[in-house]
C-alpha cells in the first residue's frame, strides 16, 4: 500500500468545482414567447455556481432570488449541517449549464453565500462531475451525450 499523499495542484482547492450558469424567470420566458413582453427584458442572471452534491436543488441567494422576480411555491423541511429547518421553495426557472438547459425549481441563500448547483439539476442535465479535472462532463455511459432516462 502506498503512503504517498497526493498533492492538490496549486491554485486549486481540492475537489471544488465552480462553473458558469444562467438562470431565468421561467414566467418571464413564457410570457415573452406569447409576445406580452420583450424578449430582452426577461428577468436573467448569470453567476458561478459551486457544483454541490450534498444540495438537491439550484440554491441562490436570496437576492438573486427576488431579483429574478420567482415566486413561492411552498415551504418544505430541509436537512442542512445545523439540522432540520424549513426552507422556501420557489418556482420555476429556466437553468442553462455548458450549453444544457432545464426547468427548475429553486431554493434561496443567505445573502453572501455562493449559489449551488446540487444533485436535481445534475442528473436532468446528465453531467457528471470529473473532480480530477475540476469540471462537469457528459455522461460517459450516454457517449458525453445528453440523454433522458425514462424507465
Amino acid at each position: 500500500m502506498s503512503t504517498a499523499i497526493v498533492e492538490p495542484k496549486p491554485g486549486v482547492e481540492m475537489g471544488r468545482i465552480v462553473v458558469p450558469i444562467v438562470v431565468e424567470n421561467m414566467d418571464d420566458r413564457d410570457r415573452a414567447e406569447r409576445g406580452e413582453m420583450a424578449r430582452e427584458d426577461v428577468r436573467r442572471i448569470e453567476v458561478d455556481a459551486l457544483v454541490d452534491t450534498g444540495a438537491r436543488f439550484l440554491c441562490l441567494p436570496a437576492p438573486l432570488v427576488q431579483q429574478l422576480g420567482l415566486r413561492f411555491d411552498r415551504t418544505r423541511d430541509s436537512l442542512t449541517v445545523t439540522g432540520v429547518i424549513a426552507l422556501d421553495v420557489y418556482r420555476t426557472a429556466r437553468l442553462e449549464v455548458q450549453g444544457r438547459a432545464c426547468s427548475v425549481e429553486v431554493m434561496p441563500l443567505p445573502a453572501g453565500r455562493q449559489a449551488l448547483l446540487g444533485q436535481i439539476p445534475l442528473e436532468t442535465l446528465d453531467w457528471w462531475i470529473d473532480t480530477a479535472n475540476h469540471k462537469l462532463v457528459g455522461n460517459p455511459e450516454h457517449g458525453g451525450e445528453w440523454m433522458a432516462e425514462v424507465f
